[in-house]
This record gives C-alpha cells, sequence and structure tokens, in this order.
C-alpha cells in the first residue's frame, strides 16, 4: 500500500483514528477528562492510533502533528460539556 503524500488525506486518516478511539473508548474517554487523567488513561490506544497513522502517511506529514490535532480535537474538544476541573 502506498504511503498518504497530501494533507488532506493525512489529516482525514488521522480524524478517522481519532473518531474510532473515540467511538470504540467513549467510557474511558469520559472517566479520563472527568478525573483529569485522560491521556495517560488512554495512552496505549492514542499510541497504537499513532503507530498506525505513522505506517500510512510520509514522513513529512508525520511531523506535521495532524495526529495530536485530531486526538485534541475529537477526543476533547467534543467533550466540553462533561464535567471536570479543567474547565
Amino acid at each position: 500500500m502506498a504511503l498518504i503524500e497530501t494533507e488532506e488525506a493525512a489529516r482525514r486518516l488521522a480524524r478517522a483514528i481519532a473518531s474510532d478511539l473515540s467511538l470504540y473508548n467513549e467510557e474511558k474517554i469520559m472517566r479520563g477528562i472527568q478525573e483529569d487523567n485522560l491521556f495517560t488513561s488512554l495512552s496505549e490506544e492514542i499510541e497504537e492510533g499513532r503507530a498506525l497513522f505513522k505506517s500510512r502517511v510520509a514522513p513529512d506529514l508525520f511531523v506535521k502533528g495532524f495526529y495530536d490535532r485530531a486526538i485534541i480535537d475529537i477526543l476533547v474538544r467534543t467533550k466540553g460539556h462533561v464535567q471536570s476541573k479543567l474547565w
């Protein structure tokens, strides 16, 4: 399989991976936000997604932070309604 070479496709892949994390780990995400340990409690899943993203995109796209941005946008920003010490 050829590596993804465009920023648009890399962003889409990053968002798809983050969306899957959100879909399959909803309870864990909610608890992680409430207890202020989201990135610790989901570290294994996030790193597995990061490895998948890295394996599918060109190296110059990997370093642009698309995956990290997607994690924040999808796992954190969409959960603003959850009570947390963070906000």
